[in-house]
């Protein structure tokens, strides 16, 4: 029994490599020439790339779950669970952000045939990423609250790009591959996960209304969200939760 937990974070590992597969074997962007204006199509598979990125993070959550179900928490799980982590929330996610790169590129004359160190920033998600689950491994302080953003936001978020830009539901296609709004991206998520910045846990310790006002508010956020805005809901709920660290960063755990 002790073993079910850390075989769901091997599954989590596991959906985090068929992301980088898929995300990774793209085939050759389609360009579709209309009067004078170039039209970039994402390939289908980043698409499921961010889908399991998705699926990582549900068993993600259930290895936690489960762990405690059957009092099987252990060092070696706790280690187990962050190495997984950097490829699902830390490694695909960087290959999202290199191809979304890649394609933004491709609207400039000779795009496509740009020097790799264009492209490479991309990896600042990664590094950061790993640094993040480092120093939370080693720092106890942590369960009832984060220094830095948490590595499977940021990887959900970047996995939600393709997502929106497949609906491009609100015309943002323009905004989310302009190059120099990815590059801001990236090193303001890279910030985020290195920084101290006091952000809530959404562990519930009771379910009280008054003790987890905050996290109550998250949720009612989340689901208006979804509701109205679909994917774009994502990058909405991650600025919401931001917001809603910071002025009950004071209020007990």
């Amino acid at each position: 029994m002790k073993q079910i937990p850390n075989i769901f974070t091997l599954l989590n590992l596991f959906f985090g490599c068929m992301a980088i597969v898929f995300i990774l074997q793209t085939g050759e962007t389609l360009l579709n020439y209309n009067g004078q204006e170039w039209k970039i199509y994402l390939p289908e598979k980043i698409w499921w790339g961010a889908v399991c990125i998705g699926i990582a993070a549900v068993v993600d959550f259930l290895d936690g779950f489960v762990a405690r179900l059957f009092g099987a928490s252990s060092e070696m799980g706790k280690q187990l669970d962050s190495l997984a982590d950097v490829v699902s929330f830390g490694v695909a996610p960087g290959m999202i952000l290199y191809q979304l790169l890649r394609i933004s590129y491709a609207y400039d004359p000779d795009g496509i045939e740009i020097p790799m160190g264009y492209l490479v920033p991309a990896f600042i998600l990664p590094m950061a990423a790993a640094w993040r689950l480092a120093r939370f491994n080693l720092d106890p302080g942590q369960a009832y609250g984060f220094k830095g953003m948490p590595t499977p936001a940021v990887g959900l978020l970047v996995a939600s790009f393709p997502l929106i830009l497949l609906y491009n539901r609100f015309d943002i296609q323009s905004i989310l591959l302009n190059k120099w709004v990815l590059y801001g991206l990236i090193l303001l998520l890279s910030w985020l996960m290195v920084s101290n910045l006091p952000l809530l846990s959404l562990k519930f310790s009771d379910y009280s209304f008054r003790k987890n006002l905050p996290k109550w508010v998250l949720l009612a956020i989340a689901l208006a969200c979804g509701v109205f805005l679909q994917w774009m809901a994502v990058p909405v709920v991650f600025i919401a939760y931001i917001l809603l660290s910071l002025i009950f960063k004071n209020q007990p755990a």
